[in-house]
């Protein structure tokens, strides 16, 4: 294959959700969503002392902030609760309208994705009209107490316990890789509440103020710099019987169910993202370096752009699937394993090629004097948080296991 034909600005990587034949209503949202989002997004960052700054949380939360004021948050959510009751297929629209603009993912991903929709299934009437309004407004942040040391992949292994106290639970315990932590007001954890029962069957699921007396926050600083993973310390900290969501010792059904509610859109602005890498990478290999020697003539090159050209197509393929099962109430299963192997093994791959294009320039700070020195930090940083991508939400080797089992109907190892 000649380098015009591997490297044709066709729409190789496009990460599109939109199904062909889609209905008007939904493309009239997505324009009319899309022009918003534009214009929005760019008053917003051109209004950030110093310019746009995606990987600062300052500035994510407070973006995060803007589109909560102007109505985009509890896009799914029953009108009685706050929310706009949109669709699913609605939902993936604005998910990928909103990673194509640029703007950064927030930092109540926990509150919005995942905590809110467990809340409307399992919660009381009580904890809903406590809690969602909250989220909706994105005045309280939440994060998620599942890992352990011991216990990060076998979430069932958990030790972290809460014992019975007049009045609710004396929570004891040690969570790591907990994302935004030090930021989050509320925290709901896995937490074992009967030691003697089986690993899976003594488990609840608690509601935990992070104010509380004996609550103890430590971020890890991580490869890139920053600090959004923490470690976080319960020390005899109560929590009140409201607190426990669902019933006691239910805490692995609510966990295993709250696991399938970003089911269809986790992965768009993801895949989105992915494709504009792909770009970019693009434009690095038909750059000539300063020899003049352009790297795309490498048949190497060409190989390997197409293969994550191929990537792309087939992974919004796969979201595309699990979208439109998600939309028919198909039940979760094992398919996502799948995808999240394909798309962080694929991610890695795309970033070590953008470092070898880049060459020396992979070095530049965001504000060196360079040309293009914004785009090469910006690979450059998605290459390092890449490391992590094989590793959180369950590993490679428990995706292979899960494929393995449940898929191809392998005996366990």
């Amino acid at each position: 294959m000649t380098m015009q034909q591997t490297f044709a600005p066709a729409d190789a990587g496009r990460a599109s959700t939109q199904q062909d034949g889609g209905a008007q209503e939904d493309q009239a949202f997505r324009l009319d969503l899309r022009r918003w989002l534009e214009t929005a997004y760019a008053d917003f960052a051109r209004a950030w002392p110093g310019g746009a700054d995606p990987r600062n949380l300052d500035y994510r939360r407070a973006w995060e902030d803007t589109l909560c004021a102007h109505g985009w948050s509890g896009l799914g959510w029953p009108e009685a609760y706050g929310g706009k009751a949109l669709p699913l297929s609605r939902q993936a629209v604005f998910h990928e309208e909103h990673a194509r603009c640029g703007a950064p993912l927030g930092v109540n991903l926990i509150g919005h994705g995942i905590l809110a929709p467990t809340l409307l299934h399992f919660g009381s009437e009580a904890q809903k009209r406590r809690f969602l309004p909250g989220i909706l407004s994105n005045r309280e942040v939440w994060c998620q107490g599942y890992s352990e040391p011991g216990a990060g992949s076998d979430l069932a292994a958990v030790r972290t316990r809460a014992e019975p106290a007049p009045g609710g639970f004396r929570l004891n315990g040690h969570k790591i890789w907990t994302s935004f932590a030090d930021r989050a007001q509320w925290c709901f954890v896995l937490a074992r509440t009967d030691p003697d029962a089986a690993r899976h069957k003594g488990l609840s699921f608690l509601l935990v103020d992070m104010r509380s007396p004996g609550v103890r926050v430590e971020p890890i600083r991580q490869i890139t710099g920053e600090a959004e993973f923490c470690e976080v310390f319960f020390e005899d900290v109560f929590v009140p019987s409201d607190a426990l969501l669902g019933e006691l010792n239910q805490g692995w059904r609510i966990a295993m169910a709250a696991a399938s509610f970003e089911r269809g859109t986790y992965f768009i602005p993801r895949l989105v993202r992915f494709a504009q890498e792909l770009r970019q990478v693009r434009e690095l290999a038909l750059r000539p370096d300063a020899r003049g020697r352009v790297p795309a003539a490498s048949a190497s090159v060409r190989h390997r752009w197409a293969r994550l050209a191929a990537d792309s197509h087939v992974l919004a393929l796969k979201s595309q699937r699990a979208l439109a099962g998600a939309m028919r109430g198909d039940p979760p299963g094992p398919e996502g394993s799948s995808t999240k192997i394909h798309w962080s093994e694929a991610h890695q791959r795309l970033l070590e090629l953008s470092l070898q294009l880049l060459g020396e320039d992979a070095c530049l700070g965001p504000d060196a004097a360079e040309a293009g020195a914004a785009g090469a930090a910006q690979l450059t940083h998605a290459y390092l948080w890449s490391r992590a991508e094989t590793i959180l939400a369950g590993t490679s080797e428990i995706q292979r296991n899960i494929i393995a089992e449940q898929m191809l109907g392998l005996p366990k190892a």
